[in-house]
């Protein structure tokens, strides 16, 4: 990699909404974890990294939302939750949401990820959908913009309970995996070429401004497809279409994933639906792939 003045270009914000749980889960079981985890990515270009601090600012004037020291998607009305997602989706970010539903999973152990990936072997497993799609795009656009890879920056919103570490160390698993062409499960692989070990970094939600922003597009989803824990609402998330990344025009299984695939295996309600659909998801058939041609 040539000599640039920045060493990263892209910055990646992570947050998540929901459980990584297994053992019970909601709706099978009546006390146990969610039915749903949402994990969010937030990219940006680095050189408006100093501008988030004024968006989030700009976003929490707007919608009279200035009270404790950071943005809290769930502390909001209906209606400025739909302005903070309209307020994102006008700024330059592209954004994704891995919504997996667990239902499926209860009770089910991974012994080859668990040796890769320590005690939350299922965590890990959903950031790795989010990551791969998040570093092919950013391999991509340094391809494109400056003929060579270009790295990026990852930082995770802080919650009790991971082990970033462990994440860290799947990822360079995967890394090596990647560059000897050995990857298990290769319909798709993180890009090695972006990534850094020392580039991921892990922080308090409210230090961050960007974390927030990360925060409000977790939420959103986990609002549109949840029908447990929170007031079911798909129309923040919605808003945020103009800003969900895109593959051959799609956003579905690209910005917006859902797990498990294909997409009748989540044996969603018609409500869970609506969202999926909005981007583009197709659950008219069995055998339907994730998204439409």
């Amino acid at each position: 990699m040539s000599n640039i003045s920045n060493p990263y270009e892209y910055v990646l914000y992570i947050d998540e909404a929901g459980d990584d749980g297994l053992k019970r889960v909601r709706p099978i079981d009546s006390v146990g974890a969610t039915e749903w985890l949402v994990i969010s990515g937030v990219l940006v270009r680095h050189n408006n990294e100093s501008k988030v601090v004024d968006w989030v600012r700009g976003i929490r004037e707007d919608i009279n939302a200035k009270q404790g020291p950071a943005l809290h998607f769930r502390n909001l009305s209906p209606t400025k939750k739909s302005r903070a997602c309209q307020m994102i989706a006008e700024k330059e970010v592209v954004c994704f949401a891995v919504c997996s539903n667990k239902k499926n999973m209860r009770g089910w152990r991974n012994e080859r990820a668990e040796v890769m990936g320590g005690k939350q072997w299922f965590y890990n497993f959903c950031v790795r959908f989010l990551m791969e799609r998040v570093t092919d795009l950013c391999l991509k656009d340094s391809l494109k913009r400056y003929k060579e890879p270009r790295y990026q920056k990852v930082v995770f919103s802080q919650r009790g309970g991971h082990e970033y570490g462990q994440t860290k160390a799947y990822w360079e698993h995967l890394k090596a995996q990647a560059a000897s062409e050995t990857t298990f499960l290769r319909r798709r692989e993180i890009r090695h070429q972006v990534l850094r070990f020392n580039l991921v970094d892990y922080v308090p939600h409210t230090s961050v401004a960007d974390l927030q922003l990360a925060d409000v597009v977790a939420s959103a989803f986990y609002q549109a497809v949840d029908v447990l824990e929170v007031r079911n609402d798909p129309a923040p998330a919605k808003l945020l279409l103009p800003k969900m990344a895109r593959l051959n025009g799609s956003a579905a299984d690209e910005g917006v994933i859902l797990q498990p695939t294909p997409p009748f295996k989540a044996k969603l309600s018609s409500v869970q639906k609506n969202v999926f659909e909005h981007y583009g998801y197709d659950f008219s058939s069995v055998w339907a792939s994730a998204p439409r041609p």
